[in-house]
């Protein structure tokens, strides 16, 4: 019985900093998605797209639409002074969660906030009976790919082709998109 309280308290801590962004939040989420990508700071970290992509990786008017849409929700971490340093976009698309947009601070990458949010996409998905996440990735990505694959995703073996609408970056070489999905 012991071990079972003590993991029921390990999972209350594990996603007590993790909640549904509001719209105010988006200049925050702006930041942070950029940062993330691409430019010069991704680089601080293991996800960066830059040397793929050049440009922005999403604006405030596109953030501002998703608050707009109920079938969008953004999740995000915030750390204990309650900076933004993670987020993941989470979109219903029946029967299945979408989760894209998967953002964590460079500097604060490989310290579990990637897993917390993964792990609280899958806690939604649930609160919704939606079985299935779904993603996609750049092909090319391999250690990106490794890394969800070893948090239950796999491949479908669909591949999509890259569009990228030129306010939000420009392409640097020919980009397909991997379909991951994950039951749970």
């Amino acid at each position: 019985m012991r071990s079972i309280s003590k993991r029921l308290g390990l999972h209350f801590y594990f996603f007590m900093s993790i909640t549904k962004a509001t719209i105010n939040d988006v200049p925050h989420l702006n930041k942070l998605v950029n940062s993330a990508y691409r430019g010069e700071f991704s680089k601080k970290g293991w996800t960066t797209e830059c040397d793929l992509i050049d440009g922005s990786r999403v604006d405030e008017e596109t953030l501002n639409s998703y608050f707009n849409n109920p079938t969008i929700a953004i999740l995000k971490n915030t750390d204990e002074s309650g900076e933004i340093t993670g987020s993941v976009y989470l979109e219903v698309r029946e029967p299945k969660l979408y989760v894209g947009m998967f953002s964590v601070s460079p500097l604060l990458q490989n310290n579990g906030i990637g897993r917390k949010l993964l792990l609280a996409a899958e806690e939604y998905a649930k609160q919704l009976h939606l079985i299935t996440l779904t993603m996609t990735v750049i092909s090319t990505r391999h250690e990106l790919i490794s890394w969800y694959e070893r948090r239950g995703y796999r491949a479908t073996g669909e591949i999509i082709p890259f569009h990228i609408d030129e306010k939000f970056g420009k392409a640097k070489q020919h980009i397909e998109l991997l379909v991951l999905e994950k039951s749970i």
